[in-house]
């Protein structure tokens, strides 16, 4: 391997990344009185912790959301994002992962509103920019963390392609760099994190590795609650000296205090949400209220003109055709399951719309699981036959993303895609 080759997985990042930068740039504004209200709806969901909490001291009667509502428009009209408890106070819908990992950018944006003589009430527009930008900072770690992942069993071609795929042709970057306020961008560091720890983990099987595993899995859980299942990538990884799965098991029974650093971890991990429940409702568990129809599913939200994932976001067949592509591979078993009950649980959901959303929104926090099995897809044709074909079909699902992205934001009816004009 030539030293160019060495840095063609950094090219691809860098390129990835100016690419969202612009895209956050060119709509760097809207006509909000804060200049882009991005901690609005379910955004607003997640963020109402840090002011609340840092501002106003208040989390539990909220007297001070009516004035600033009323200023920013920020609920969308109905309050929906807390709920109501019997004596009167207030619990929030929405879980604290995803402002934990706000948390310093919120403190920046409340250091630029003193500087630039702007509220510092939460809501102007340095804490909007603060969080837009943070979105792209921690999508950058998981960026990085997923190059690593990759290059652990894929050449630098391969790790290149399957990133600029992954995150150029797909609904990633609407989450990210335009709604990036949203819990997808802060969670999908998560994912890639687990990723890797879980191979460091299976290499060499040390006691902070599996502890960090625990806390990783814990704050996505209290960043939306359906993500318990990303403990299905440790638990069916196969350990790379043996096809054995059953080695896992009697290595953990002689090793319990493997499993004591995960728990410890899990619990230190989901404790903030434990305390804010304790306080707020008096429980340290508290049911928010969802609603899934796991017997009968929303196949529309894969096929459907509304959201369709498939149609929508193309690349998503390669994805899933790279299931067939893992032979062999340590983490079949953890990608396939982990990938097929995801995307059972997503399609299950009452709201199948999942609010105002380009495509399939809820999947993309869990890209980096499922890039290993684009990857494996993309490692095959390129070593085959049509190796060219990928970089046709590449810069033709770029151009549809972007077009459709275009049409999206421009606010046009649902169920209409540029991809259905190609027919």
């Amino acid at each position: 391997m030539n030293r160019t080759q060495n840095y063609l997985s950094i090219l691809a990042v860098g390129v990835i990344l100016t690419v969202f930068l612009f895209q956050r740039f060119a709509y760097f504004t809207n006509n909000d009185r804060n200049g882009y209200n991005a901690t609005s709806w379910d955004a607003l969901g997640y963020y109402l912790y840090l002011p609340s909490t840092f501002i106003y001291d208040d989390i539990k009667e909220l007297k001070w959301f009516p004035e600033k509502d009323s200023i920013y428009q920020m609920s969308g009209g109905h309050f929906y994002q807390g709920i109501q408890l019997e004596n009167g106070n207030y619990t929030f819908k929405y879980l604290s992962g995803v402002a934990i990992m706000e948390t310093p950018f919120f403190f920046i944006g409340h250091q630029i509103a003193q500087w630039s003589n702007e509220p510092q009430d939460g809501f102007s527009w340095p804490y909007q920019y603060a969080i837009l930008f943070g979105a792209i900072f921690w999508f950058s770690i998981g960026l990085l963390i997923l190059r690593k992942v990759l290059l652990e069993y894929f050449d630098e071609w391969v790790t290149s392609i399957t990133l600029l795929l992954l995150c150029l042709t797909s609904n990633l970057i609407q989450y990210v760099s335009v709604d990036g306020a949203m819990s997808h961008s802060f969670i999908f560091p998560l994912y890639a994190a687990m990723l890797w720890y879980t191979i460091k983990w299976h290499q060499n099987p040390k006691l902070k590795y599996a502890f960090l595993i625990g806390i990783i899995s814990g704050i996505a859980v209290i960043s939306r609650p359906t993500e318990l299942i990303i403990m299905f990538i440790p638990l069916l990884w196969k350990f790379e000296t043996t096809n054995e799965t059953e080695t896992k098991w009697q290595f953990l029974k002689n090793n319990k205090s493997q499993l004591v650093a995960v728990i410890g971890g899990g619990i230190l991990g989901i404790l903030p949400q434990l305390l804010y429940w304790k306080y707020t409702t008096g429980s340290l568990i508290f049911d928010v209220g969802s609603k899934w129809y796991f017997l009968n599913p929303w196949w529309r939200v894969l096929f459907g003109p509304e959201k369709g994932w498939f149609l929508y976001t193309p690349i998503a067949l390669l994805m899933v055709a790279g299931f067939f592509f893992m032979k062999d591979r340590p983490f079949k078993r953890s990608v396939l399951t982990f990938c097929l009950l995801n995307i059972w649980i997503i399609i299950s959901w009452s709201d199948w719309k999942y609010g105002a959303s380009y495509s399939t929104r809820a999947l993309t926090h869990s890209y980096p699981a499922f890039a290993l099995a684009l990857a494996c897809i993309v490692e095959y044709l390129w070593n085959g036959r049509y190796k060219w074909w990928l970089p046709v079909l590449g810069v033709l699902l770029i151009w549809l993303n972007f077009a459709q992205l275009k049409t999206y934001n421009s606010g046009i009816l649902e169920g209409f895609s540029p991809f259905l004009s190609l027919f």
